[in-house]
Order: structure tokens, then C-alpha cells, then sequence
């Protein structure tokens, strides 16, 4: 099980680097901004309200990245890499189940990180209670 932990760990740092490293770089190319900039009169590249806003999250994703992938290599800080990115993904699973269920259906880009987002809280609460139990 230590090495399906491990596993787990390592995609989700990967995705939360990813997004989280995408998002503090450039913070108007977001998936979940595209279909703002996608309406014609609409800037969003030049809002620091809107660069701040992102690049804040940006930078909680990537830390939740190195956290995964310290948990990956230091057995020690294993149970809480998992817990903390179960955490984070499971936290983004429930707000977009709850924004499905309440706003509609987003984008297919959307739709495809939801998935991941279910699949990877999943794995790493499987992760979790092997751990714990």
C-alpha cells in the first residue's frame, strides 16, 4: 500500500504544481477563466484585482504540490501530505458537485478537472485510511 501511496502522492503533486505554478504565472490563461475572455470586451489580463485573486490560489495549489511530493520522498510526513491534499482536492470536488448541482454544467475543460478532482480525493482518502487504519 505504501507504494500506491506514494503513486498518489506524486500525480497529485504533479497536478497541483501544474495548476497551481500555471496559475502564479499566468494568471488570465486559468481554465476557469476562459470563457470570460472568450466574450469580446471583456480584459481580464490587465485586472490586478483578478491577478491577485489567482495568483493567491495559484500559490496555495503549489505549495499543496510540495507538500504531496515531500510526503512522496520523507515517509515521516506521509500522513499529512495525504490528509492535506485530500483535503484540498476533496475541497474542490464538493464545490463543484455543489456548483453543478446549483449553477449548471461548466465547460467541458471544466467537466474533465472535476473528474480528476473527484478521482484523486478519492484515492488519496483510500490513501488516508490505509494509513490510519
Amino acid at each position: 500500500m505504501e507504494i500506491f501511496t506514494i503513486v498518489v502522492l506524486v500525480l497529485s503533486g504533479l497536478l497541483l504544481c501544474y495548476g497551481g505554478g500555471a496559475r502564479l504565472v499566468k494568471p488570465a490563461g486559468s481554465f476557469c477563466l476562459q470563457t470570460y475572455l472568450a466574450k469580446p470586451g471583456i480584459r481580464l489580463e490587465d485586472d490586478p484585482d483578478m491577478a491577485s485573486e489567482m495568483r493567491s490560489d495559484g500559490a496555495v495549489l503549489l505549495v499543496a504540490g510540495l507538500v504531496a511530493f515531500l510526503g512522496a520522498v520523507v515517509s515521516d510526513a506521509r500522513t499529512a501530505s495525504v490528509a492535506v491534499v485530500a483535503v484540498i482536492f476533496g475541497g474542490f470536488a464538493v464545490g463543484r458537485l455543489l456548483s453543478l448541482a446549483l449553477d449548471g454544467k461548466p465547460n467541458k475543460d471544466l467537466v474533465q478537472g472535476t473528474f480528476a478532482e473527484i478521482g484523486l480525493a478519492v484515492l488519496n482518502l483510500v490513501s488516508l485510511a490505509a494509513i490510519v487504519f
